[in-house]
């Protein structure tokens, strides 16, 4: 089948003489050096005046592209389960703890826990640790890996 008509346009060909509208300097305006044939520029390059990215020291950094983000859950919301049981990223989502299972789940101490529970998580705080040992429960951590939803 045949593509729709207009759909489908001819690369432009510079450079094959005046009649073409193309010819002469090719559609690169006249003289310079943007009209060059190796002409590249170094993004952030402004002509030799001191860069924005150099004037703004603030503005500099880092980011770890690979760094882990983790699902963070405060031990306060653990008191919605019954004392003794087991809570799992599973379980956590079923609660609507946690929205995904993409990312690994961490622990944080925000809040109280006033049961034993036997919690099991990729990461703890050690404040969070703590608190989940005082009230007679047990922390377990599970392998890293994310599990997809």
């Amino acid at each position: 089948m045949a593509p729709a008509p207009g759909s489908r346009k001819s690369r432009k060909r510079v450079g094959r003489g005046n009649g073409s509208g193309h010819g002469t300097y090719s559609g690169r305006g006249s003289t310079g050096q943007k009209s060059r044939s190796v002409y590249s520029r170094k993004p952030g390059f402004e002509g030799g005046q001191l860069p924005l990215i150099k004037r703004l020291p603030r503005k500099r950094g880092f980011t770890n592209i690979f760094r882990t983000e983790y699902g963070v859950v405060n031990i306060g919301k653990l008191n919605m389960f019954e004392a003794g049981s087991e809570v799992t990223p599973e379980s956590l989502m079923a609660a609507g703890v946690v929205k995904s299972l993409r990312q690994p789940i961490k622990i944080l101490a925000d809040g109280n826990i006033s049961r034993p529970l036997v919690v099991k998580a990729n990461k703890f705080s050690a404040a969070a640790k703590a608190k989940i040992e005082a009230a007679g429960g047990r922390a377990e951590e599970v392998g890293n890996a994310a599990k997809a939803d």
